[in-house]
Formats: structure tokens, sequence, C-alpha cells
């Protein structure tokens, strides 16, 4: 009998730490944050709508005058991308994005998978729906999605202060009412201006480069003394001469 009652509290003892441990796996696994959830560890190789989220949110990492392609194809800028991402928060830069590098995405993102320090109305002071400009709607949402985290790179890099976007996406009636140019980039919503602040039009139109804008457009670009400008252009097109750039 007391060696049947040791057993059975020798098993209860297994099934609690049991029990315990899967606590602590689950805890320490990925989770979303109502936006998105990552179920496999990705590198090199990988492929898919996966990748492709991850390639989203590493737009801001493609090194000094790069542009990281967002193709759902992870190969080796996507790689350099990431170690950049994971170096900056302080994460083991391996360049395999598992558990600990989504969480971190998890941090950084809100339920509607905007970073946590910009917003689509702030990208979006033209229209609730995102139509009337040179693309689809949705296209124009996306666009402004895919350069919402590049800045969220550029305010990490910045120190973490605030940047403040003046200008986001624009309908043709829109543009028209602010006297944008007529290809302006503006209308298919990957474009932002930005104000001064914790920095000024110099620093944001420098640091930029690292961040993957193709268009910069500064002080000492005609019709930009007031604020920097910002898109993902055709090519590159850099001019802030007040800024040696």
């Amino acid at each position: 009998m007391y060696r049947r009652t040791v057993r059975l509290l020798v098993a209860l003892v297994m099934v609690m730490a049991g029990a315990w441990a899967g606590t602590l796996a689950t805890a320490g696994t990925a989770h979303a944050d109502g936006c998105y959830t990552w179920n496999r560890t990705l590198s090199q190789g990988s492929s898919g709508a996966d990748v492709t989220q991850l390639q989203i949110r590493l737009g801001g990492y493609p090194g000094y005058g790069a542009v990281l392609a967002v193709d759902g194809d992870f190969g080796p800028a996507t790689e350099a991308a990431l170690k950049r991402f994971q170096s900056a928060y302080g994460l083991t830069a391996d360049g395999v994005a598992g558990p600990n590098t989504f969480n971190k995405l998890y941090a950084l993102q809100d339920d509607d998978c905007t970073p946590i320090h910009f917003s689509y109305s702030e990208l979006n002071d033209c229209n609730s729906t995102w139509s009337g400009g040179a693309v689809s709607a949705s296209t124009a949402k996306a666009n402004a999605l895919r350069t919402m985290w590049k800045l969220e790179a550029m305010r990490h890099a910045l120190g973490d202060r605030p940047i403040t976007v003046t200008s986001g996406f624009r309908s043709y009636a829109c543009n028209s009412a602010v006297g944008g140019a007529s290809n302006s980039r503006h209308l298919y919503g990957d474009a932002a201006d930005l104000g001064a602040g914790p920095h000024s039009l110099c620093t944001l139109a420098k640091q930029a480069r690292n961040h993957g804008f193709r268009g910069i457009l500064g002080p000492g670009y005609p019709g930009h003394g007031d604020h920097t400008h910002l898109d993902h252009r055709d090519s590159r097109f850099w001019s802030a001469s007040s800024c040696g750039i």
C-alpha cells in the first residue's frame, strides 16, 4: 500500500511538472496581438506569405541605399535585413526568424498591423477610403503600411524620439488642393512628408538613406525648405543640397 501511494504521488508530481513546463513553453512561444501570427521558423531558403509579412516589417533595414524586395522569398538580402533588425533590438543577430524575433515584431505592431508609433490616419488626412489616387485604394493603403514600417525603423535608429508626418496619401483632388506635382508619389500612398521636431529636416533626410527610401527630397531642393519628403519611386533620386545630399 505504501509503495503504491508513493508511485501515485510521484506520478502526480510528474503530471504537475509537465503541466507547469507546458505553461512555460506556451508562454515562451510567439503569439500575435490580433494582426498576424507566424507559425514556423524562417531562414534563408524559406518562401511564402509568412516571409512576405516578415519582409514588410524589415523594410526599414535594407542597408544604406538599398531597398528590400517584398517578394516572399527569403534570400541573402532578407537575411541581412533581419540581422540588422535583430542587432537594433538587442537580439541574437543570426538571421533566423524564430520566437524571439517574432515576439519583438508583435510588440512593435498594433492589431491593424501598423507599427505602434504610426497610424493609418497619420498617413492619410485626405479621405477615409484611400481612393481617388493613382492606384487602387487597397494598393495605396498597402504602400502606406510599408512606408510606416520604414519610418518605425528610422524612429528607432534616431533614438526612439517622435517623427512627425505632415502629409501622406493624397487623392488627385487633395493633391491638387495643396498644389502637389501632377505625378506626386503621394498619389500612390508610398510617400510621407516629415516636419521638423526633435530632429532637424537634414537629420531626417540623411537617416532616410539607410531605411529603404528611393526618393529623398529636403532642404535645398525647390519647395522643400520646410519638410523632408520620402517615397518609394522606381529609381533612386535623392536631393537635399543644404544637407549635403
